[in-house]
């Protein structure tokens, strides 16, 4: 009887296995082009001192999947397309920088010289309304000025009795 072999190794065994190509969340090659020239180049690291880094394709990938979906960044990880940390790090770095505000302004400015803006006229949306766990706006004051909003009461206890020689332990007088 032949066994068939099983492969075992560093190459079986991803953390991330790489996603299908196309899956529908990945930025298009013509606007990763736009982007790749607003980002800044990373600092360079002793090879020794930590991994290798991530492929900035992918961490943007991650980013918008984050922002089209509204998951929350540990759920990159299950999506293998770039690790929640990595993304969130690069995140706050592309933002401190200003990649993403750039990236924000050159598209307008792109949109504004094909269809045009009408910037004199501007419109604003929003909505105000009660929050569903706000509470109440004259809530109930706590029975003790010690005792908290939702703070457990102490348990009930026997009144205590007056003091006794011995210490009430049944100890002789």
């Amino acid at each position: 009887m032949i066994r068939a072999r099983t492969t075992t190794g560093r190459k079986a065994r991803r953390k991330n296995p790489t996603p299908p190509p196309d899956d529908q969340w990945r930025i298009p090659d013509v606007l990763w082009e736009r982007i790749r020239p607003l980002l800044p180049r990373p600092k360079r690291v002793a090879a020794a001192t930590h991994n290798p880094a991530t492929d900035p394709r992918k961490v943007m990938d991650a980013i918008f999947f984050v922002l089209r979906t509204g998951c929350q960044w540990n759920a990159l990880n299950a999506t293998g397309v770039c690790s929640s940390s990595s993304a969130h790090r690069w995140f706050q770095t592309w933002t401190k920088a200003g990649v993403f505000r750039k990236l924000w302004a050159r598209s307008l400015k792109e949109y504004d010289e094909l269809k045009g803006i009408d910037w004199a006229w501007q419109s604003m949306d929003g909505a105000m309304t009660k929050a569903p766990l706000g509470g109440e706006k004259h809530a109930a004051e706590p029975h003790r000025p010690g005792q908290a909003r939702r703070q457990a009461e102490p348990a009930v206890r026997r009144p205590r009795r007056a003091h006794r020689p011995g210490g009430g332990r049944g100890q002789p007088e």
